[in-house]
């Protein structure tokens, strides 16, 4: 799904995930979009998740960052913090994402950081600041995400990196 690399995850939750046989970090990855954009994930936990993106590649004509990177950025970090909350019982699924855009970007790398507003037993929302180097706020977003019991054929499928 995407190489991830020294991301941060709680003991308590890798031990969870081990004893399943499952690979936390690939599981937790930005997948193959989130590779091809650039995202790494450096912090996870069902408190806090963070990854940076660079702008580079992920521009609009106007050679700002692009909204649609923001959003799978923000995405990206509140489906993991709602999978980290759910825990393996659970599968999350974005039901709501909204993007408020406050100023472009031409060069660098943004941080997105996603703390959580409501995590419940069927649903769990994250708000999602991404920042510029200099730490002024690029956009703000809200995900929504439904937490479904987890079937066997949800197991992610281990998927070869595109060739090219």
């Amino acid at each position: 799904m995407g190489e991830q690399h020294d991301v941060k995850f709680p003991q308590e939750v890798i031990d969870e995930y081990a004893a399943l046989g499952v690979d936390l970090p690939a599981l937790f990855s930005a997948g193959h979009l989130g590779t091809r954009m650039g995202v790494q994930i450096s912090e996870a936990s069902a408190e806090r998740v963070v990854a940076t993106m660079p702008v580079e590649g992920n521009t609009q004509p106007y050679g700002l960052l692009h909204g649609g990177a923001s959003a799978v950025l923000a995405e990206t970090l509140g489906s993991v913090g709602a999978m980290l909350h759910g825990g393996s019982s659970k599968i999350a699924v974005g039901v709501d994402l909204n993007c408020t855009h406050h100023r472009g970007v031409r060069s660098g790398l943004v941080t997105g950081v996603a703390t959580p507003v409501h995590r419940g037993r069927s649903t769990a929302t994250y708000e999602i600041v991404i920042s510029d180097e200099q730490g002024r706020r690029v956009c703000t977003a809200r995900l929504t995400c439904l937490l479904r019991d987890a079937n066997p054929g949800d197991a992610p499928q281990a998927q070869a990196p595109a060739a090219g």
